[in-house]
């Protein structure tokens, strides 16, 4: 299931999103439904998934710089995300707060990270203007990602306990 909702959301990003004029950044769909599932999944789930979701950013194209980058950082935000899994468990407006918290985390370590090996692309200016753009679209954008991926995410949780309980 995270697969495919992962694959899913890497297609929509790269071949609709990415396509449309957003001013300063675009919005990261993968990253709302990784840290969506994150979410559901708890530290040590929420890390795999964000690694996969990372390292898939780093390789569907337009990817751009250096492999392991994102998979990095998202593993990081995945388990610090997940660490808060039970606190959100019946909120209806913390998921999102924390979904808001760990895209700002994301981008700016990705953007830490890339300073670190020398990315030239990574300056004060482009981080300053592009952070904040992409913060406010991941904002917007989750309350239409977030609930429902985290539905579906608990839905699949409970199939698979209840499939290892009946062997």
């Amino acid at each position: 299931m995270v697969a495919v909702v992962l694959s899913v959301a890497a297609v929509v990003q790269t071949a609709v999103l990415s396509r449309i004029p957003f001013p300063g950044a675009t919005p990261d769909l993968v990253l709302l439904v990784a840290v969506s599932i994150a979410l559901v999944q708890g530290p040590t789930r929420g890390a795999a998934v964000c690694f996969s979701a990372g390292l898939l950013l780093d390789v569907v194209p337009p990817a751009d710089g250096a492999v392991g980058r994102w998979a990095l950082v998202m593993c990081v935000v995945g388990w610090f995300v997940g660490r808060a899994s039970d606190a959100v468990e019946g909120s209806a407006w913390l998921p999102l707060l924390v979904v808001a918290g760990a895209c700002a985390a994301t981008l700016g370590g990705y953007a830490a990270v890339g300073w670190l090996i020398g990315d030239v692309r990574v300056t004060a200016s482009v981080v300053g203007s592009a952070l904040p753009a992409a913060l406010l679209y991941d904002v917007l954008f989750s309350p239409f990602v977030v609930p429902p991926v985290m539905a579906l995410a608990r839905r699949f949780e409970v199939t698979a306990t209840y499939a290892r309980t009946v062997r």
